[in-house]
C-alpha cells in the first residue's frame, strides 16, 4: 500500500480537530435558531440576543434586508457587526433559496467568492513577507519563474499585482477549453478520480491533473496592459497556490489552516466544505446549466477556482460570519487576536494602505478600499460607508459577500448572502444599494470616533 507523506497526516489531524469544533458550535448554536420556523411570515429572521444596537437601527436593518429579499436580491442573507471586537449584532434572515423551506441559520458556511482573496492568499503572503521571503517591489518573476523571460511579465512586480496596477487581463474563461459543443471534453474532465485526474470539481466531476498547469501557461501568454491605470485582475491569485507552497515547503491549504484558521478557532474557514461534512448548513449558490447541470452547493460557484480542484486564491474558500469576524478582527488589531500575534503591525498596514492613489487607484495591496472621495459622496454613490474612515479596508465576493474592517472606528462589517440563486444574472444587490446602506446605519448608531 502506498505511504500517506507526513504532511498528509498532519493535515487530515487538523481538520478532524476542525470538525469536532465545528460541531460543538453547531450545539451551541441550535438554541438560536430554534425559533426559525415561522409559519406566519416568509421572511423571517433569526439572531443573538445582543443588546447594543438602538431598535431603530435594528428596525432600518430588517427593512433593508427585507426589501432586499422582496426584490429578489437574494433569498436570504445574515449581517455581523463588532464593535471594539464584541460583537454587537448578528441576525440571519429570509431562507436559502425562494421556495421559503430552510431558514438562513446564523452558523451556515457560505462560499465566500472573491473575499477569499484577503481570507486565503493575501494572508500567507503577508506571513511570507514578515519572513522575509518575499519583497514587494523586486520583479514577481524573482519567485514565479515560468515569467522570467516573458516580456511583458519579466518586470511587473508583486506590488502592482496586488494592486490591480500591473495591467494584467481581469479575467480568462478556462470553462472554454473543457467544453465542446453537446458537452465536456473528456480529455481534461472525468466522471470518476484516477492518478491523472485527482481534483475534484464538483460530484462526478475531475480534472486532469496538469490542467493547472495549463491555466498558468496561458496566464503567462495573456496579454498585458502598457498603460499603468487601475485594471482589476484575479488571475494572479490563481498562480498564488503554487507560489505559496513552493516559498514555505507546505501546501497552500495546510500552511492556512496550520499557521491561522485553526489556532485562531475559524475552523470553519477551508476550501471544499462539501467533502469535510461540517454539522452546518451550506448554503446553496447558482442554478448551474452550463457545467455542472445542478445547483451547486458546497463546491465552489467560480468556474476557474473549480477547474483548480476548487482549491484556489480567487476563489474556493468557505466559512461562517463568525469565523470571517476572527479573521477581520485580527487584522484590525493590526496582527492580534486573543492575544496571540499572527502578523506585524508594519506588514497590515503596507498592505491595507492605498498604493496608487496618483493613478485614482484606491485599492492596498490585495485589500479593497473606500472610493478616493468617498467622505464627498450620498450615499447612492458611496463605497463602502461614507463614515468609514480612509484606513479601512475589506472586500467583496461575486456571490453576494462583503466584509470590511475599520481600525479607526474599531468596527467589523460582515454581511454574507447568496445573491447568485438562482442565477448570476441577479443583480438587484448592487441596483439597490444594499450593503453600503447597511454599513453606513452602524456608523450612524455607534457614533464615529
Amino acid at each position: 500500500m502506498a505511504k500517506i507523506p507526513f504532511f498528509k497526516y498532519r493535515y487530515y489531524i487538523l481538520i478532524l480537530f476542525g470538525i469536532l469544533f465545528s460541531k460543538s458550535y453547531a450545539q451551541d448554536s441550535s438554541e438560536e435558531n430554534s425559533n426559525s420556523h415561522n409559519p406566519l411570515s416568509k421572511i423571517t429572521s433569526r439572531s443573538i440576543p445582543i443588546d447594543r444596537v438602538s431598535k431603530e437601527t435594528d428596525h432600518k436593518v430588517d427593512s433593508i434586508i427585507t426589501n432586499g429579499i422582496k426584490n429578489h436580491a437574494f433569498p436570504g442573507a445574515q449581517v455581523l457587526v463588532a464593535k471594539k471586537g464584541d460583537i454587537i449584532f448578528h441576525k440571519a434572515y429570509g431562507f436559502y433559496t425562494y421556495d421559503s423551506i430552510q431558514p438562513v441559520a446564523l452558523n451556515a458556511i457560505y462560499d465566500l467568492a472573491s473575499v477569499t482573496k484577503i481570507t486565503g492568499p493575501v494572508l500567507a503572503l503577508m506571513k511570507l513577507y514578515d519572513e522575509g521571503k518575499l519583497d514587494l517591489d523586486v520583479p514577481f518573476s524573482t519567485y514565479w519563474k515560468p515569467w522570467k523571460h516573458v516580456k511583458n511579465k519579466s518586470e511587473l512586480s508583486l506590488r502592482e499585482i496586488l494592486a490591480h496596477q500591473a495591467g494584467l487581463k481581469p479575467y480568462i474563461v478556462f470553462l472554454n477549453d473543457v467544453q465542446k459543443k453537446g458537452g465536456i471534453k473528456r480529455k481534461y474532465i472525468h466522471s470518476g478520480p484516477s492518478p491523472r485526474f485527482e481534483n475534484q470539481a464538483y460530484e462526478h466531476l475531475y480534472v486532469k491533473n496538469r490542467f493547472v498547469s495549463k491555466i498558468h501557461r496561458e496566464i503567462k501568454r495573456s496579454e498585458v496592459n502598457e498603460n499603468k491605470v487601475y485594471l482589476y485582475s484575479g488571475l494572479a491569485f490563481l498562480i498564488f497556490p503554487k507560489l505559496i507552497s513552493q516559498l514555505s515547503g507546505e501546501s497552500y491549504e495546510y500552511y492556512l489552516q496550520k499557521y491561522f484558521y485553526l489556532p485562531m478557532g475559524a475552523t470553519t474557514l477551508g476550501f471544499k466544505p462539501k467533502t469535510k461534512k461540517y454539522p452546518n448548513d451550506i448554503v446553496p449558490t447558482e442554478v448551474d446549466s452550463v457545467f455542472r447541470k445542478d445547483l451547486v452547493k458546497g463546491w465552489v460557484h467560480d468556474e476557474n477556482a473549480a477547474l483548480m480542484g476548487g482549491v484556489s486564491g480567487n476563489a474556493g474558500l468557505f466559512g461562517t460570519a463568525r469565523d470571517l469576524h476572527i479573521i477581520l478582527q485580527m487584522y484590525q488589531n493590526y496582527g492580534i487576536y486573543d492575544g496571540h500575534r499572527y502578523l506585524s503591525e508594519a506588514t497590515i498596514k503596507e498592505f491595507t494602505k492605498v498604493q496608487y492613489p496618483e493613478n485614482d487607484n484606491r485599492r492596498g495591496l490585495g485589500f479593497d478600499k473606500p472610493l478616493l472621495k468617498n467622505k464627498n459622496l450620498p450615499i447612492s454613490e458611496a463605497y463602502p460607508a461614507i463614515d468609514a474612515s480612509m484606513e479601512s479596508f475589506g472586500h467583496s465576493g461575486f456571490t453576494g459577500t462583503f466584509i470590511w474592517a475599520d481600525p479607526i472606528n474599531q468596527l467589523v462589517f460582515i454581511f454574507l448572502s447568496n445573491r447568485v440563486y438562482p442565477s448570476r444574472n441577479n443583480r438587484s444587490l448592487y441596483h439597490l444599494n444594499i450593503r453600503p446602506q447597511l454599513h453606513q446605519l452602524f456608523y450612524v448608531d455607534q457614533g464615529e470616533e
